[in-house]
């Protein structure tokens, strides 16, 4: 995967830390209860997260491309998609950015098949937010959430994460969103 070059000030954020994904909040919540309070609000938020998080800005908002190309997805991953292990995807790795401040980390695995027709946009969104894109094809559906629990290294990594898959017809995508703790301190 290549990887981009920002200016803003993302090279103090650790990468995206290794989760165990559960069916629901309250599953999660059992094994630990960092998902309640703060983060519960957006783990749990119907509709655009990239809408959500325009709207909290007070100044602007960013997507910051952390590394994209094709990659192999995790096992996890792969088997959540229906695809095989080692089949290579289009993985994309962003930051999501409020007020020059790092909130969201997203990683979107994109399998083969979804690049073909239509779907070829997938590689070229830039630094255009996935979430606008999804949103404004009725053709695609999200699947139900699913929460992670992150197994953090750094106090700066994510302590809770969401994901969901999306799909139109035969074709799909992952989405996983990791919540940094700048977002659940902001005020808002």
């Amino acid at each position: 995967m290549r990887s981009r070059g920002s200016d803003l000030p993302l090279e103090g954020i650790p990468g995206i830390p290794v989760t165990h994904w559960y069916r629901s909040p309250a599953t999660a919540g059992l094994a630990n209860p960092v998902i309640q309070g703060k983060a519960s609000y957006w783990l749990t938020l119907e509709g655009s997260l990239t809408r959500a998080l325009q709207l909290r800005c007070q100044e602007d908002f960013r997507v910051e491309i952390l590394q994209e190309g094709w990659a192999l997805p995790q096992r996890e991953e792969a088997l959540t998609l229906g695809i095989a292990h080692r089949q290579l995807a289009w993985i994309r790795e962003v930051c999501l950015c409020g007020d020059d401040q790092p909130w969201v980390l997203a990683r979107t695995v994109i399998p083969q098949n979804t690049l073909q027709g239509h779907g070829r946009r997938l590689q070229h969104l830039g630094n255009r937010p996935l979430g606008a894109w999804l949103f404004s094809q009725p053709e695609w559906a999200r699947g139900p959430f699913e929460t992670g629990l992150c197994q953090r290294q750094h106090p700066e990594q994510p302590a809770a994460a969401r994901r969901s898959r999306f799909s139109n017809g035969q074709r799909a995508l992952l989405v996983s969103e990791y919540f940094l703790p700048k977002l659940l301190e902001s005020r808002g």
